[in-house]
C-alpha cells in the first residue's frame, strides 16, 4: 500500500472514531480513582448525582492542608472539572457573563465619581495621597517620549476578529485587503499622516490610500462572549479594525518600557519562577485580581498618566461606547478585554501600584513581578498593595491571592512548598482521536510532574493505559513531547522511531540527523491569493521571531509564511504527516512507584 493510500485511510479512521457521551463519565470516574482521595469521592458523588451547582461552586482553600500529597491529590481533583463545559448549569454562562460585567461597569461608575474630586473622597488621605503620588512619578519615568518612526512602526493587526470581519476569513491578509473600520476620534488623530506613514496601503477596490476611501465610522467595539470555564463566559469588546492596529502599536510601546524596568511581557517565565521560590521561602505573595481588565477606570488612567501625547494617543484610540446587540453604552471603564492595549496598561498600573507600596514601606522593589494581572510583590507588601488597588477601584480576587502557607499560583504554574502541583482541566467531552491525545498526555505529563520529573508516577499507568487503548491502534502515533498533541507523548524506546540516516537527511536538504516519525495533526485550512493584501501582510504582518515551532500551533491560525496562502480563521482538516524529522527525543522515564516496568505489555499488540 502507497503511503498516501496509507495516510487516506488513517484520516479517514479518524474521522469514523468517535467516543459515545457516557464514555467522558468513565474516563472521569477512573481519573478520580487513581488520585484516591477525600475530594476525588466527593467531586465523583457531585457530578454523578447531577449536582452540578454544588460541585462549580465548591470551596478549596490551600491552608487547610499540611502535607503536599494529600494538598497535590485533593487539588488535582477540585480542578479537573472546574473548566468542563459540560456541567448542567440552571443559569447560562452568558447571562452570568453579562451580570458580572454590569457589576463592574457600576464599580468603575464609582470610582470615576470618586477620581474626579479626589480631594472629597473620604478614602483619599493617610497612605493612599502618598502611594498615589509616587505612582503618578513611576508612571510618568516609564512612559518616556516616543517618536513618530516608533508609533508607526510598531503598529499591527490583533489575531481576532473586528467589527466589521468575523468568521473564518479573519487574517492579516484579509485585513489589509478590506478593513476600513474606525472611530471618529481616532480618523481625526490619524487623517493628516497616515497616508505618508503607510503609501502602499491602498484599497482593492479604488486603489487609493486606505484613508482616502470609503471609511466605515464606527460609534464604539461591540460586546460579545467567549468561553471562560464552567460557571461562567467571559465578556469582551471588539474593536473597529483601524483602532486595533493603532491600539498595537501603543501596546507595543509600553510593553518596550517596562521591559527595561525588567517586566518582561513576552514571557511569564519571570513570575513562575518566582511563585515557586514564594511557595517555600514564604517571602513573596501572589495577588490575582477579579475581571482586572473590566476595572481600569476612566478617570484613574487620566489621573495617573500626566504626559499630554501618551494620554491623547490612548483616549484617540480607545472605543468611548460599547454595543451590546442595540443597545450603546458609554464606556465607565477606560479599555476591556479585546483592545489592543489593555494587557499592557494594566500591567504598567500594577507594576508602578506595587512598585509605589514597597518604596513606601522600605521594601526591595527587585523581586515586583507583573504580567497582567498577576502580580508578585515582596509579602510584606501585600496588605498596603491590595488596599491601595482597591482604592484605585479594582477588586482583589482573595481565593486566588496568597501569602501566607505554602501554595502559590501565577501565570498557569502552581506550586506547594516549592514542588510543582499543577492540575489538568477537562474542558470538553471527548469525542475524538485528537481528544483522546490531550488527555492521555496531559495525565503523561502529570504523572510526570508528580514524580518531581524523575519518571512518572506508577499510580497513573492504568489510567493512562486505558486511554490508549480506547485510541485504534494504526492511529497510535508516538512523538516526542515537544511536538504536542500530534500523537502520544511517550519514551524513545516506546516509541521506537526510525533513525534518519545523515546522507538521507543531507540528500532531503534537512540539514540534521534525527528521527523520522508520523503524526496526525489538526491544520488550518489555507486559501491562496495574489492579491496587493497579500504583500502587505507578509512584509508586515510576520511576528518578529515567529517560527513554526511546533505542529500543535496549526490548531490556531499559524504564524504567517512567505508565500501566497493565508489560513482560514476556526477552520482546520486532519493530516497525516510521514516524514516529521525530530532532532533529539525528551523522555519522561520510568514509570515508578511500584518495580519500574514498560507500560507496553498494558497495550494490545
Amino acid at each position: 500500500m502507497s503511503s498516501e493510500m496509507r495516510n487516506h485511510e488513517l484520516i479517514k479512521l479518524a474521522h469514523t472514531t468517535r467516543l459515545a457521551s457516557d464514555e467522558t463519565s468513565t474516563f472521569i470516574l477512573n481519573y478520580l480513582r487513581s488520585l484516591d482521595c477525600p475530594r476525588a469521592l466527593t467531586v465523583w458523588l457531585l457530578f454523578s448525582t447531577g449536582e452540578h451547582v454544588q460541585l462549580s461552586e465548591l470551596e478549596f482553600d490551600p491552608l487547610h492542608y499540611h502535607r503536599y500529597e494529600e494538598f497535590r491529590d485533593a487539588y488535582a481533583a477540585q480542578l479537573f472539572l472546574s473548566k468542563a463545559s459540560f456541567l448542567n448549569l440552571p443559569v447560562s454562562k452568558k447571562h452570568a457573563a453579562f451580570e458580572k460585567f454590569e457589576k463592574f461597569e457600576d464599580l468603575c461608575r464609582m470610582t470615576n465619581e470618586r477620581f474626579r474630586n479626589l480631594s472629597l473622597d473620604p478614602s483619599y488621605k493617610g497612605p493612599n495621597v502618598s502611594l498615589l503620588g509616587a505612582m503618578i512619578r513611576k508612571i510618568d519615568s516609564i512612559l518616556t517620549p516616543f517618536t513618530a518612526e516608533e508609533f508607526v512602526n510598531g503598529a499591527n493587526w490583533g489575531p481576532g476578529s473586528t467589527t466589521l470581519l468575523r468568521g473564518a476569513e479573519v487574517s492579516a491578509f484579509n485585513k489589509f485587503r478590506d478593513e476600513r473600520g474606525i472611530t471618529r476620534d481616532l480618523y481625526r488623530l490619524v487623517k493628516p499622516w497616515f497616508s505618508m506613514a503607510y503609501p502602499r496601503w491602498t484599497c482593492s477596490t479604488t486603489g487609493r490610500n486606505i484613508l482616502d476611501s470609503e471609511l466605515v465610522y464606527e460609534i464604539g467595539n461591540r460586546v460579545i462572549t467567549v468561553p471562560k470555564n464552567s460557571k461562567t463566559d467571559r465578556v469582551i469588546a471588539i474593536e473597529p479594525g483601524l483602532n486595533q492596529w493603532v491600539q498595537k502599536s501603543i501596546g507595543e510601546m509600553i510593553r518596550k518600557r517596562l521591559r527595561r524596568e525588567g517586566i518582561d511581557l513576552n514571557s511569564q517565565t519571570l513570575n513562575q519562577q518566582l511563585a515557586e521560590r514564594g511557595s517555600f521561602t514564604n517571602r513573596l505573595a501572589t495577588v490575582d485580581f477579579s475581571s482586572a481588565s473590566d476595572s481600569i477606570a476612566k478617570y484613574v488612567v487620566r489621573t495617573v498618566i500626566r504626559d499630554s501625547r501618551w494620554l491623547a494617543l490612548l483616549e484617540s484610540s480607545r472605543s468611548r461606547y460599547g454595543k451590546i446587540g442595540n443597545r450603546v453604552l458609554k464606556w465607565q471603564k477606560f479599555s476591556s478585554m479585546g483592545n489592543g492595549f489593555t494587557f499592557e496598561l494594566e500591567s504598567l498600573i500594577f507594576y508602578a501600584a506595587a512598585f509605589a507600596c514597597c518604596e513606601y514601606l522600605g521594601v526591595s522593589t527587585r523581586q515586583i513581578s507583573v504580567f497582567g494581572d498577576d502580580v508578585i510583590i515582596p509579602e510584606e507588601s501585600y496588605a498596603l498593595f491590595t488596599s491601595f488597588s482597591e482604592f484605585l477601584g479594582f477588586k482583589v480576587n482573595r481565593a486566588k491571592s496568597f501569602s501566607s502557607g505554602y501554595f502559590r499560583e501565577s501565570c498557569g504554574s502552581h506550586f506547594y512548598n516549592g514542588r510543582d502541583c499543577k492540575p489538568i482541566y477537562l474542558k470538553d467531552r471527548l469525542t475524538s482521536v485528537i481528544s483522546l491525545y490531550k488527555l492521555a498526555n496531559a495525565v503523561r505529563n502529570l504523572s510526570h510532574r508528580r514524580s518531581n520529573y524523575c519518571g512518572c508516577d506508577d499510580r497513573f499507568l492504568q489510567y493512562w493505559a486505558s486511554i490508549v487503548r480506547r485510541i485504534p491502534k494504526p492511529l497510535r502515533l508516538w512523538v516526542s513531547a515537544e511536538l504536542g498533541d500530534v500523537g502520544l507523548q511517550g519514551n524513545l524506546d516506546e516509541a521506537c522511531p526510525t533513525a534518519s540516516r545523515s546522507t538521507r537527511v543531507r540528500q532531503a536538504g534537512r540539514g540534521f540527523e534525527g528521527f523520522r516519525i508520523t503524526i496526525l495533526a489538526q491544520l488550518g485550512v489555507t486559501l491562496e491569493s495574489e492579491d496587493h493584501a497579500m504583500l502587505l501582510a507578509r512584509l508586515w504582518g510576520r511576528p518578529k521571531g515567529a517560527t513554526v515551532a511546533h505542529w500543535s500551533d496549526h490548531l490556531a491560525e499559524r504564524p504567517p509564511e512567505y508565500g501566497n496562502s493565508y489560513t482560514l480563521r476556526g477552520k482546520t482538516k486532519l493530516v497525516i504527516k510521514n516524514d516529521v524529522l525530530v532532532s533529539q527525543w525528551y523522555n519522561f522515564g520510568e514509570w515508578v512507584g511500584r518495580p519500574p516496568r514498560s507500560a507496553r505489555h498494558l497495550l494490545p499488540g
